[in-house]
């Protein structure tokens, strides 16, 4: 469908990783033609990315560039995906508006989720025995203002509502323990773009805010041990959540959301973290900024 995004004159996507307890993040790729997106960290230290619509990796420590995983029978991706709990395969989203099951290796995709069902599917999160997907439902017909958070079988059968309006919502991603999905929402605030961190329940009862502040918050990420979580800030009054803008990265423990550990001040949003990427064991997550080749170090570009 055309979507993919590129790069503006004299940007770069520069790939980045950061220890999380000192929230220092170290540059392992800068790239002046591809606008990659959305890395996942996969069991065998590598990044998975998004960008010009296909599926690429690269090793977590930078020490190779990214490479093009080849994927048959697959329209153009958009930045959602998440590995499956078997680490050898991966969901993905695509702009025709379903989720996909490919090998992380390469080779052919399969569809998951079976429209035309007047809906587009934006994954989030896996549940953490592989059965259900989260996704974000869209009727683009309506816009944004009516996302809703939906789960569906990892076959693609049995697909449930979670949420509904008023919202909207966005960001679904499971605990590791399975018992909530933790999602970001304005169904608190009645001021249009206003989103907050909450959780639910995966059945969608018992819903929590979780962050109170007058930001923008995006995109909850939990390490796999679930005592640390890593958000997606935006300046107060924005809507949505659109590329290039300066933007923090909020790294919390999950006892307490309103009390900041680090903060990392990016140029960035769309693209930067909008789905989970912390390594297996948490000590590390990356993300993606969008700077000019002017602004960045010349050891980096």
């Amino acid at each position: 469908m055309g979507w993919a995004r590129s790069l503006a004159p004299g940007q770069v996507s520069r790939i980045r990783v950061v220890d999380p307890s000192t929230g220092s993040p170290r540059t392992v790729h800068v790239d002046h033609g591809v606008l990659f997106e959305a890395p996942n960290w996969s069991s065998g230290g590598e990044l998975v990315l998004n960008g010009d619509g296909v599926l690429w990796s690269m090793p977590s420590d930078g020490s190779a560039p990214p490479r093009r995983i080849a994927i048959a029978d697959l329209p153009e991706l958009n930045n959602d995906h998440v590995l499956a709990r078997d680490g050898e395969s991966i969901f993905l989203s695509a702009n025709d508006g379903n989720i996909y099951l490919a090998p992380l290796a390469g080779g052919a995709a399969r569809r998951v989720t079976h429209g035309p069902d007047g809906r587009f599917h934006f994954l989030h999160g896996v549940s953490p025995d592989g059965g259900r997907l989260a996704y974000v439902a869209v009727r683009l017909d309506d816009g944004w203002q009516n996302a809703v958070v939906r789960t569906v079988a990892a076959d693609g059968s049995d697909d449930r509502t979670v949420t509904v309006p008023p919202g909207p919502d966005d960001g679904p991603e499971y605990s590791s323990d399975g018992e909530w999905i933790y999602f970001n929402t304005e169904r608190f605030s009645e001021a249009p773009g206003h989103a907050q961190i909450a959780r639910m329940r995966p059945d969608g009862t018992g819903i929590e805010q979780l962050t109170f502040d007058a930001r923008v918050n995006w995109f909850p990420h939990l390490e796999p041990a679930g005592r640390r979580a890593v958000y997606l800030s935006f300046p107060t009054g924005t809507e949505g959540h659109p590329a290039d803008l300066p933007v923090r990265l909020v790294i919390v423990g999950t006892d307490d959301w309103t009390a900041p550990v680090h903060a990392i001040e990016l140029f960035g949003g769309q693209g930067t973290i909008n789905v989970d990427s912390w390594n297996p064991d948490g000590g590390a997550f990356a993300y993606v900024d969008y700077p000019q080749a002017a602004d960045i170090d010349e050891e980096e570009s």
